[in-house]
């Protein structure tokens, strides 16, 4: 009975923890209470408004994005003076006149760009006194806002980067610039898109909001429980299993939850206690769920809110950012599930007994079931569906719509022979497989509706959450009736339709509640993008940091992740990544370029994204840590230290895909390259997390564990130790380009060194890489590049740069000098650094497999004596 107690009260520490962090610690009673609860559903319904094709149908309603962003500003900084307090001592049960007066203040200042809009139009560039007023007072509460909703750390940031707008001419000569008059600020901050209301609230507006009400309402159905449930019966049994199910429970709730902390509380609540049971210590129970619920964020095909915002900075469409950020968050899972393993190896742990007794078969059908059902219905809908389109024509929609509601009632019915779910957080015996999975099969198919508007519809990501969110909520509505209903319990049926639409009443509300913190954080990131912008800090941020780096990207990539993690202990991953990325990025792409190593965008962008959110278990203020230290009463930064241990693996994976980009499988030929790719990658990775542990087949040795890091080193990237052997690039002269490019093989490029003075009068010097197109002659695969050559004093000079041609786009100008080609040398293939790391890895097999025929006899010794 104490445990029980115990179990709850810290369950509700750790609620407390997550209302504090992500919805607002307070709860007024009455009027208030009600005006709070409406606010977040009107502006839940606003979202599924704006997001829908309703308002060009009808011809009500029709928002610009610039007056949808002042709205979305506007009740996001209202909530935020309502629902969280001034201070720890401010009272919760009630909102003080202060409160309402900020509040409302602050959604006047937001929503100012919507009220007179038409106006404001009318005279761009040249604001009245009261424009810069409202401007000033709009400032000053969105940073107090964001302070309540987030703490200081963002407030801070955006303070400082406003303080250097205004204060240039007093700066460090380094930095300095000639500042801006408080008229000038003001209208580029708050009244154009270039600061306030620019691309990161855009984001937020138009689809970071569908995807956590999606999210929300998705767990208001039950569906996280589901699938904590299901990660229990499947993996329950093994060593450590109720570790393992953490990790699996995690990365699919991750997939509906933007929260590392909402992750920690959801499914550590049911996993922390059962990990503790088998023998995990408290701080390693609570750094299990810890580092599986940071990498949720990394989970496609929602990820986290800065996934959207990655869209929108690198222009690659949302399909591609899932298909690069597949194979590192798929590693990275599958690691952890083995550091768990190897941890319950080396303390002899077992699993939780399972009392429903299945054969082989039983237990493949019920493993399997679920993955097949999900993969057929992504890999074998959209083909039926592209039947259906030749079919059905103009009807197709309502064709698909029918079939999905089919298949969705007779899933439930399917789902009706089995008992409900439990939904206790302690789990005492291990949930059958079978019906497990079964019960719930219907919770994916709005996941499907999302991937297949996605992927096959390529509709945008705000209209693909729309249409899911829309299926979402009638599956809320609708699920308890029809259970009811099959269940022979008609006489419930009108009750369940009811509580039905209670939990949408119910998930529109903590939708729009969790968005309160997302909402001001893009806002006051937009600070930091409107300084970038109106200053100039980005150049002068470049040349800084490379003479601080001495040119070297690594020292670069680590210098980045140190910010990452540093800023990240305060910020949220969002306002993290747009602050990082707004300022880094551009930098780490030209230093490759200068290096001849060739960087794509979206790889740096991951790259920031990924240190962001491994900040959130970075002590000493991960605030995912101190949540699962409420749940398994542990020390919250021994949990965070842990927990950052166990992410060592995730921290590796971007410096791999900066250096090696089939990792986000750029690059990849076909197939089998493809498999390949997997098959290694995830052999690195596990080879990786067992030289972290000291712990392969037995505990390893030094000489095993820095075997074992070679090996994970030289398979995420073998060109290293090729390139060292035979280099990869000859370089040839400028003059020699012409020729060159007709050898090019078909749709191949050419990197280029250009050296010149560009208009703003700064010497460039930097590699690029050109495509050369279809095969044809030298001159026009160099038309198709959009380059013109003429030779003077025996050098290659442009002569000539096509408007918005790849050339120009990647800074290729008039007059400058192509003063060498890297051509590809006559080499073998990378994949031949593999034979010596697998015959390593072969070597520390069989040396660990002798040890452990050693050591095996000499224990059961021992029992036996003892």
């Amino acid at each position: 009975m104490g445990q029980n107690t115990e179990s709850k009260n810290t369950a509700m520490s750790a609620e407390e923890l997550v209302a504090e962090a992500d919805t607002g610690g307070r709860r007024p009673f009455g009027l208030a209470g009600q005006i709070l609860l409406f606010t977040a559903l009107g502006w839940s319904i606003f979202q599924v408004w704006y997001a829908s094709p309703l308002p060009f149908i009808f011809g009500v309603g029709v928002l610009n994005d610039t007056e949808a962003r002042a709205i979305h500003l506007a009740i996001a900084v209202f909530l935020s003076f309502t629902s969280f307090p001034a201070t720890k001592h401010s009272p919760k049960s009630y909102i003080p006149i202060q409160d309402w007066a900020m509040s409302l203040i602050g959604a006047f200042c937001a929503a100012y760009l919507f009220l007179f809009y038409n106006q404001l139009a009318d005279r761009p560039g040249n604001p009245t006194q009261f424009d810069v007023i409202v401007g000033v007072v709009g400032m000053i509460l969105l940073l107090e806002a964001t302070r309540r909703a987030l703490g200081p750390p963002l407030m801070v940031v955006a303070g400082v980067f406003l303080t250097y707008t205004f204060a240039g001419p007093y700066m460090p000569d380094v930095i300095a610039h000639q500042g801006a008059s408080l008229n000038k600020g003001m209208s580029h901050y708050w009244l154009t898109t270039e600061g306030v209301f620019g691309v990161a609230l855009g984001v937020s507006t138009s689809m970071v909001f569908l995807f956590v009400l999606f999210g929300a309402l998705l767990e208001q159905a039950g569906a996280g429980n589901y699938f904590i449930r299901v990660a229990f019966a499947l993996m329950g049994h093994m060593r450590g299993g109720p570790a393992k199910a953490a990790v699996v429970s995690s990365a699919m709730t991750g997939m509906i939850s933007g929260s590392s902390i909402a992750n920690v509380v959801t499914t550590g609540t049911f996993t922390i206690p059962l990990m503790k049971k088998v023998g995990f210590s408290a701080e390693k129970a609570g750094a299990v769920e810890v580092a599986s619920s940071t990498n949720g964020q990394l989970t496609p095909p929602i990820m986290g809110a800065a996934a959207f915002l990655i869209v929108e900075y690198t222009g690659v469409p949302f399909i591609d950012v899932i298909k690069h950020a597949f194979l590192p968050a798929v590693i990275s899972y599958i690691a952890l599930v083995y550091i768990v393993h190897l941890e319950a190896m080396k303390a002899n742990m077992q699993g939780l007994p399972r009392i429903h007794k299945i054969g082989l078969k039983g237990s493949l059908i019920g493993a399997l079931s679920i993955f097949i059902i999900l993969g057929g219905l992504i890999w074998i809908m959209p083909p039926l569906l592209g039947w259906v389109k030749v079919m059905a024509g103009d009807a197709t929609g309502w064709v698909v719509a029918l079939g999905l509601a089919v298949i969705y009632i007779a899933l439930v019915k399917f789902a009706a022979r089995y008992p409900e779910l439990d939904t206790t957080p302690e789990i005492n015996e291990l949930p059958p497989v079978g019906p497990t999975v079964k019960v719930g099969l219907y919770f994916l198919l709005p996941v499907v509706v999302l991937v297949w508007c996605l992927t096959v519809e390529r509709m945008s990501p705000g209209l693909s959450a729309f249409w899911a969110t829309v299926f979402m909520m009638f599956v809320v509505i609708t699920q308890r009736p029809l259970m009811a209903y099959f269940r022979n319990k008609g006489d419930d049926v009108q009750t369940a339709y009811k509580t039905g639409l209670s939990d949408l009443f119910n998930g529109m509300v903590s939708g729009a509640r969790n968005m309160i913190g997302i909402g001001v954080a893009t806002a006051a990131a937009g600070i930091v993008v409107g300084t970038v912008t109106l200053t100039g800090i980005g150049l002068v941020m470049t040349e800084f940091i490379e003479l601080i780096s001495g040119g070297s990207v690594m020292l670069m990539l680590i210098f980045t992740a140190i910010i990452s993690l540093i800023l990240g202990m305060g910020l949220p991953t969002t306002a993290n990544y747009i602050v990082v990325s707004s300022l880094m990025a551009p930098v780490i792409v030209a230093l490759g370029a200068q290096s001849g190593l060739i960087v794509p965008l979206i790889a740096v962008h991951l790259f920031v994204f990924y240190f962001g959110i491994l900040a959130d278990d970075t002590p000493p203020v991960g605030l995912a840590a101190f949540a699962a230290a409420a749940i398994s009463q542990g020390d919250p930064i021994r949990t965070g230290l842990q927990g950052f241990m166990y992410d060592i693996r995730t921290a590796i994976l971007p410096f791999m895909f900066i250096f090696n980009t089939e990792l986000l499988m750029i690059g990849i030929t076909g197939p089998i390259h493809l498999i390949s790719v997997i098959v290694v990658a995830v052999i690195a990775m596990l080879s990786f997390a067992a030289a972290t542990q000291g712990y392969f087949l037995v505990r390893s040795k030094i000489w095993e564990t820095a075997a074992l890091l070679l090996i994970a080193f030289t398979l995420f990237r073998p060109a290293f130790w090729l390139d060292m052997i035979i280099p990869p690039y000859e370089e040839r002269p400028g003059t020699e380009l012409m020729s060159l490019a007709e050898g090019v093989k078909d749709g191949g490029s050419l990197t280029i060194q250009i050296n010149g003075i560009d208009l703003q009068g700064n010497d460039v010097s930097k590699a690029v890489m050109i495509p050369m197109g279809p095969k044809a002659s030298g001159t026009d695969r160099l038309n198709f590049a959009g380059i013109e050559l003429r030779n003077e004093d025996g050098k290659a000079i442009v002569d000539n740069v096509m408007f918005d041609s790849p050339a120009a786009k990647l800074g290729v100008d008039f007059d400058f000098e192509i003063s060498g080609v890297q051509v590809e040398t006559d080499r073998p293939t990378k994949q031949i650094m593999f034979i010596p790391a697998f015959v390593l890895l072969g070597l520390v097999i069989l040396a660990q497999r002798a040890r452990r025929r050693k050591e095996v006899p000499s224990s059961a010794a021992r029992a036996q004596g003892a």
